[in-house]
C-alpha cells in the first residue's frame, strides 16, 4: 500500500511540474550574434515553432554577473532592424548603468505577439507566445546572463500582448506593463480586428471565429485573478494634445488626428479595465495622464515612470 501510495504522489508530482514548467519539443538556436556596443547585442535566433530566424536585441550591462529580465515588445508597426523603442525613445541611454536585461524582439507586424490559429496569407505562420514564453527564456537565461526573474511590457499592441502572455503564462512575470494599451480583449476586440484587417490580415486566421472561445482564452479581463500579486502598471492619455504635441516634429499632425482619437478609445477601455480588476480585488496601478495622444513621446515617459514600480518587483 505504501508503494503505491508513493508511485501516486510521484505521479502527481510530475503532472504538476508538467503544467509548471512547460518543455519545448525542439529547442531553439542562436544561429549569430553581432556585439553592437558594449551595452546592447543583436542575437538571431531560429525559431522551429515559426521555422524562421528571429532577430533579437538586448540592452544589457557592459560586464558580467547574472540579472533579471524585462521583455519589452513593439506596436503594430515594430521596426525593422531594431525596436521601435531603440529607434524612437531614449531607451538604451535609459537603461544604461541598470542591473537587467531589456528583452526586445525585432518584427511581429501586427501580430499581438500570440501564436496564431492558422498561417495567414499577409503575415505567414505567426507563433510569438511560443517563441517569446518557450524558446526564447532558456537562450536569454542560459547565454545572456538572466536569472530567471523577468517582467514584460509594452505599448499599444504590445502592452495588450504583455498582459495577455502574463496571464496565460503567469508563473513566467513578476510584473507586467502596458502603455497606451487596454488589455481586456472583449472591450478592444473591434479595434483588434480592425487593426489586423486594415494591414491585410485576417483576424480569424488569429484565434478562431470573432468572439469565439479562442478570443476569450486570450482574454486577460476574464482570467484576471491570474495576475494577482505581480506589480501591475498601465498608462494612458486622454487623447486631448499635450505637451508633446508642442514640439515640431514631422508626425505632429498624425500624432494630433490619428493618435488623439485612438488614445481616446484607449482611455475609455481602461477605465473598464480598472473597474473589473477592482471588482476582483486584484491591485494594479493606473497612470493617467489627462493630456497626450497615442505616441512615441508619451510612451517614453511611461517607460521612465513605471521603471521604478517594475525595476522593484524583479530586483533590477
Amino acid at each position: 500500500m505504501r508503494r503505491v501510495l508513493l508511485l501516486v504522489v510521484a505521479m502527481v508530482a510530475g503532472l504538476v511540474g508538467a503544467v509548471a514548467t512547460p518543455q519545448v519539443a525542439n529547442a531553439a538556436e542562436v544561429v549569430n550574434v553581432v556585439g553592437l556596443s558594449p551595452t546592447r547585442t543583436a542575437v538571431f535566433i531560429h525559431s522551429p515553432a515559426m521555422n524562421q530566424v528571429v532577430q533579437v536585441q538586448i540592452l544589457h550591462p557592459a560586464g558580467g554577473g547574472s540579472r533579471p529580465n524585462y521583455y519589452l515588445l513593439d506596436g503594430l508597426h515594430p521596426g525593422v532592424n531594431e525596436s521601435t523603442w531603440t529607434n524612437a525613445t531614449d531607451a538604451e541611454r535609459f537603461f544604461l548603468g541598470k542591473n537587467v536585461n531589456v528583452v526586445m524582439p525585432v518584427g511581429g507586424f501586427a501580430s499581438y505577439y500570440t501564436d496564431w490559429d492558422r498561417p495567414d496569407p499577409r503575415f505567414g505562420n505567426y507563433k510569438w507566445e511560443t517563441f517569446l514564453t518557450r524558446e526564447l527564456p532558456p537562450i536569454i537565461d542560459g547565454q545572456f546572463g538572466g536569472n530567471g526573474v523577468d517582467a514584460i511590457g509594452g505599448l499599444s499592441m504590445g502592452g495588450n500582448s504583455a498582459f495577455i502572455l502574463a496571464a496565460r503564462n503567469p508563473w513566467l512575470y513578476r510584473a507586467v506593463a502596458g502603455f497606451s494599451a487596454c488589455p481586456d480583449t472583449a472591450m478592444s476586440m473591434p479595434a483588434i480586428v480592425a487593426s489586423i484587417a486594415m494591414r491585410g490580415g485576417d483576424p480569424t486566421n488569429m484565434w478562431g471565429p470573432i468572439n469565439g472561445a479562442g478570443w476569450r482564452d486570450h482574454d486577460p479581463a476574464l482570467v484576471a485573478d491570474r495576475l494577482r500579486g505581480k506589480a501591475l502598471y498601465i498608462s494612458t492619455g486622454t487623447g486631448l494634445p499635450g505637451p508633446h504635441e508642442l514640439e515640431l516634429k514631422p508626425q505632429l499632425a498624425e500624432n494630433i488626428l490619428t493618435g488623439g482619437p485612438v488614445e481616446a478609445m484607449v482611455f475609455a477601455c481602461v477605465v473598464g479595465f480598472e473597474q473589473r480588476l477592482r471588482g476582483m480585488g486584484v491591485p494594479a496601478h493606473f497612470a493617467y495622464r489627462p493630456l497626450g495622444t497615442h505616441s512615441w513621446s508619451y510612451w517614453q515617459d511611461d517607460l521612465h515612470d513605471s521603471w521604478p514600480m517594475i525595476g522593484s518587483a524583479i530586483g533590477a
